[in-house]
């Protein structure tokens, strides 16, 4: 819900090295924790919701401490849907703000929508990142059903998600993923399309979803959500680093980094699988020796597969 806002210098910091990111990605701070209102900060569910069936939303997110392993907090968003009168209601969790117009769950008139006047439903971003990439673990009655991520980057528009004909000349892109049930925690990395429309990005809206289809699944459902993440495999906005060999590493020297970083910038390594296997400042991760193979090694301007032998 609310946005929390940060220090000059941790904004002047933030765009100094990294790329732009969801505020909130890690699902660690929540506003209302406890209460029936109680949501990730910077995300957004029926207990915000608008729509002429507001009043009937329920609490269908929750901070969890189930986490995976090596994740940098101590949290996670459980999503999960609700039975009501025999009416599935998905759960719904979204950087925008959710309309509830319709009793009948397929109505165009439930949708999600980037409330471009108001930063507690909207998310400012006005780069063209190369992939959304999150942790998930999707619970379900049936390993028949499939949840869902939709992320919509586009222009100054209250855009709708699902896309609807006033929407679709603000798209400047999206990338979305429909996935089956977990066992556990699994990293999931989805690219962008930039096919859309228009070609200014200023907004994106982010919509997880416990099914694809709307009044889907079972009650109870659940994802749980982590460390949600923009990849930039080209960034911009960093003149300071030869971004082409930021990071290396050498057999008998380990990993190595260029010069212009900041040693307390946070890296994290994964195995080619999506298992993190470390998350550290550059500082402590000069000269780590690794075993031998590929690893993707992940900053917030980018990420880069790298070989140890």
């Amino acid at each position: 819900m609310k946005k929390i806002y940060l220090s000059f210098l941790t904004l002047l910091l933030s765009f100094s090295f990294l790329s732009q990111q969801i505020d909130n990605g890690s699902m660690e701070e929540w506003d209302d924790l406890g209460s029936s209102q109680e949501e990730p900060n910077n995300w957004n569910s029926f207990m915000s919701a608008t729509g002429g069936l507001a009043l009937f939303g329920s609490q269908q997110v929750g901070q969890s401490s189930d986490i995976p392993i090596g994740s940098i907090g101590m949290y996670s968003a459980r999503v999960f849907s609700k039975s009501t009168f025999g009416i599935i209601a998905n759960g719904n969790l979204t950087l925008g703000q959710i309309n509830m117009g319709s009793s009948t769950a397929n109505s165009p008139d439930n949708f999600n929508y980037s409330n471009t006047s108001d930063a507690d439903f909207s998310q400012a971003l006005n780069l063209m990142p190369d992939s959304i990439v999150f942790w998930v673990k999707f619970e379900a009655s049936s390993n028949m059903d499939s949840a869902r991520i939709h992320a919509v980057i586009h222009d100054d528009y209250e855009l709708h998600d699902p896309i609807d004909a006033a929407s679709e000349s603000h798209v400047v892109g999206a990338a979305g993923l429909n996935y089956g049930v977990t066992n556990g925690w699994v990293r999931k990395s989805v690219p962008f399309e930039y096919s859309g429309a228009s070609s200014t990005p200023e907004f994106i809206l982010v919509t997880f979803t416990t099914n694809k289809t709307p009044g889907g699944g079972a009650d109870g459902d659940a994802i749980f959500i982590d460390d949600v993440e923009l990849i930039y495999n080209s960034p911009a906005g960093i003149n300071e680093i030869d971004l082409v060999d930021w990071v290396s590493y050498v057999s008998e020297k380990g990993l190595l980094f260029s010069e212009g970083f900041n040693i307390e910038s946070e890296i994290k390594i994964y195995s080619t699988t999506g298992q993190m296997i470390r998350t550290a400042s550059v500082q402590e991760l000069k000269g780590t020796q690794l075993k031998s193979g590929f690893y993707i090694i992940t900053h917030r301007l980018g990420s880069y597969k790298v070989l140890a032998h």
